[in-house]
């Protein structure tokens, strides 16, 4: 008898609805001050130039329905509708329009936030969610279906899960860092990660060779437990749980936003209808009656597989071995398709960091005296406890991480967003915690990096600390308006 999938479609459907509302909405309560017309990276400016530079090739290079129109008030309508359509998938009205059109949306955003959308879990919920319309009942009304799901669209699906994992465990060995082959990376993550969690802080005072112990565990999931996706129900049954379990530690011991739920979304399509509890089975499965018109025809679905099949195969076999060269005709069929970031590759922390810079910026009126920005969720007083924000993903926190390990040459966006504060930008402003200019911006501005560490037990009992900081230099030049020319 052949597996169906009603209940765990049932489920993705709303879970891939209830990240896409949290993507949405956390991006909503920061759009202004990331990409606002007062924001760090005007999304106008930047269509703006985009235009000049592609002419009319601008429209596939960067697809958005922003260049109908780059106003404040478009960003906030296509949060406004994403959020909306959210709601209307996890409640089960019209779920494939709904998924078509909330992929749309979050590529349009996706297109102009440049830095500050290109995470990879924001690519993940871009081919998750275009995948997922595929696998949508066609129905305007939606409890189970009636349609059961192909069996192509749910390969579909596995594949990716099996690309996200895999492709996560061979970059570490790939990318031949000593800390991965050592087993020690892990003795660095908690403290290096973008957002440390205080449980975290607790997890990097655990000894040396559970640490090791915790990495064989972690590659065992990710380089053996993604087979389990091809084989039995009873072996799928095993990664799966393996899967969630290593999620679960991951979402315990950091701050990564939506990540782990759309990866724990991804893994339902290894259990199908006879892996539910039977009182489940027994109440919502007993009258279901499949009706196959309202399936994706396979006239649409095959051509489209194969091309993703195709794309994605060259991918994950180029992460696996750098060194195999790409047929031209896989590099313009990639080319052509990247721009919609549906098609992608993954792989997590390929190099672990071993060190903590961190950036504080400082303002000041005569050049001599400094006060201190304080952001949200970013490491900043040594005594402020490492917090919990995921779901939620603080975008400015995050690419101050990334600029914090180069340099302001680099990272643009950075002397923008100093610029800003001292034009006393009010959306950029009301990206940080603490402005310690409240009456009127500063004449400078400056960034200085410190080396931040975790404090150990005693420590911590002793003076409260979280952190303890080495000032290591300036980061940038001190930056004035009256001086921005040069």
């Amino acid at each position: 008898m052949a597996s169906s999938f009603f209940l765990s479609r049932w489920l993705f459907l709303r879970l891939i609805g209830l990240t896409y509302l949290i993507a949405f909405l956390s991006l909503w309560v920061q759009i202004d001050g990331l990409i606002g017309g007062n924001g760090i990276l005007p999304a106008a400016s930047y269509l703006g130039q985009i235009s000049l530079v592609a002419g009319p090739e601008r429209f596939w290079r960067l697809p958005t329905l922003c260049w109908l129109n780059s106003s404040d008030t478009m960003l906030h309508a296509l949060c406004a509708g994403g959020s909306l359509l959210s709601l209307l998938l996890i409640f089960g009205i019209a779920p494939a329009p709904c998924l078509f059109f909330l992929w749309a949306f979050y590529l349009s955003l996706s297109s102009v936030c440049r830095e500050f959308l290109n995470f990879q879990w924001d690519a993940l919920l871009l081919e998750a969610g275009f995948l997922a319309i595929f696998i949508a009942p066609l129905q305007l009304r939606s409890t189970l279906g009636r349609a059961p799901p192909r069996s192509l669209a749910v390969w579909l699906l596995r594949w990716l899960l099996f690309r996200l994992v895999f492709s996560s465990g061979v970059v570490k060995l790939a990318s031949g860092d000593p800390a991965w082959r050592s087993l020690t990376a892990l003795t660095y993550h908690y403290e290096t990660q973008p957002l440390p969690t205080w449980i975290g802080w607790y997890a990097h005072q655990l000894p040396g060779w559970f640490q090791a112990a915790s990495v064989v565990v972690m590659f065992f999931i990710e380089l053996v437990l993604p087979f389990s996706i091809f084989a039995s129900r009873r072996v799928r049954m095993f990664g799966f749980a393996g899967l969630v379990f290593l999620q679960v530690l991951i979402a315990a011991t950091g701050n990564y936003c939506f990540f782990n739920l759309l990866s724990l979304s991804l893994c339902l399509f290894l259990l199908d209808d006879s892996s539910w509890p039977r009182r489940w089975q027994e109440r919502l499965l007993e009258k279901k009656e499949a009706v196959k018109r309202l399936q994706w025809p396979l006239w649409i679905l095959a051509p489209i597989s194969a091309v993703i099949l195709f794309v994605t195969g060259a991918i994950l076999l180029g992460t696996v071995n750098p060194r195999i060269p790409w047929p031209t005709p896989v590099i313009e069929l990639y080319s052509l398709m990247a721009p919609f970031r549906s098609t992608n590759g993954y792989g997590l922390f390929a190099v672990m960091t071993t060190s903590r810079p961190e950036i504080v910026v400082e303002g000041s009126n005569d050049g001599e005296h400094w006060l201190a920005y304080e952001f949200k969720w970013k490491p900043g007083d040594v005594r402020r406890r490492p917090g919990f924000v995921a779901p939620h993903q603080p975008r400015l926190d995050w690419q101050m991480w990334f600029a914090a390990l180069g340099n302001y040459e680099e990272n643009r966006w950075f002397m923008e967003f100093l610029i800003r504060l001292l034009q006393g930008s009010r959306p950029v402003l009301g990206l940080v915690a603490h402005n310690p200019f409240p009456e009127a911006p500063p004449r400078y501005a400056r960034a200085l990096v410190y080396d931040y560490h975790f404090t150990d037990l005693a420590t911590r009992r002793s003076d409260s600390a979280w952190w303890r900081r080495e000032y290591k230099g300036p980061y940038c030049p001190v930056v004035s308006l009256e001086r921005r020319g040069q």
